[in-house]
């Protein structure tokens, strides 16, 4: 396997105690994930989940007129599939891959079996999950409560929190259903963003300049999300 991508990546997997990875580590296969793909629809059966780690996936809920909006991401900080281990079989969000990369497949009944052992790997699982509901509550907040290009800014600010470049290449098109606005309001944002020196925008292309920027206009609830990451689950640096 090459060095540049290792399971390892995805830090839930690079925290896990010594016994527990190395019962699944010959378990996970490498996956390519190219911007859009559906991962799975709503209602559809887990039969896998997902260690991104240099994707990043989105969580939409969608509605039945099929405008949809996203409700978290998930990128080299977690998994995607929290569903298969909390007891349903199906998961009423439909993930898309939102940034092109790899990930880690593992078969859903090894997680079941990992999950149901208890230990350390259940306790690293279910405070993920806590810091994923955690995103959830304030993204609906932030849909609800604050302006497109506060949330433009969030959505960037989580995004690069996952990525090792300041680069994002996304259709107007895509940004507009995560955000669950139309596509002029995102046109709109991102010229905003733009003209303040803050990103470089282009149809297909966002480039962030001035992260420091970005997140002194950001509404509060990036900060939330990341105190409540930064909180629950283990800081790499510091292993």
């Amino acid at each position: 396997m090459s060095n540049a991508h290792q399971p390892k990546d995805n830090h839930l997997l690079a925290v896990l105690a010594p016994a527990d990875w190395h019962r699944i580590a010959h378990q996970l296969a490498r996956v390519d994930m190219p911007l859009g793909q559906v991962l799975y629809e709503s209602g559809d059966r887990l039969d896998h989940v997902y260690f991104p780690s240099t994707a990043i996936v989105s969580l939409l809920y969608v509605m039945e007129n099929g405008a949809s909006a996203e409700i978290a991401v998930v990128g080299n900080e977690g998994l995607v599939g929290i569903a298969l281990f909390m007891g349903g079989e199906s998961t009423a969000s439909r993930a898309i891959v939102q940034s092109a990369g790899r990930a880690y497949r593992l078969d859903a009944q090894i997680l079941k079996d990992e999950f149901d052992r208890g230990g350390p790997m259940q306790r690293l699982l279910l405070r993920y999950t806590q810091a994923l509901i955690s995103q959830m509550v304030q993204t609906a907040a932030c849909n609800r409560h604050h302006s497109i290009d506060q949330q433009l800014c969030r959505w960037l600010l989580l995004s690069l929190d996952r990525l090792p470049s300041n680069e994002r290449r996304m259709t107007q098109g895509l940004i507009a259903n995560m955000l669950g606005v139309r596509r002029s309001g995102v046109t709109e944002a991102a010229l905003k963003l733009q003209r303040a020196g803050l990103i470089r925008y282009s149809q297909g292309y966002i480039e962030v300049l001035d992260r420091p920027g970005l997140e002194g206009r950001v509404c509060e609830c990036y900060r939330v999300v990341k105190r409540e990451s930064d909180r629950l689950l283990p800081d790499l640096e510091a292993l």
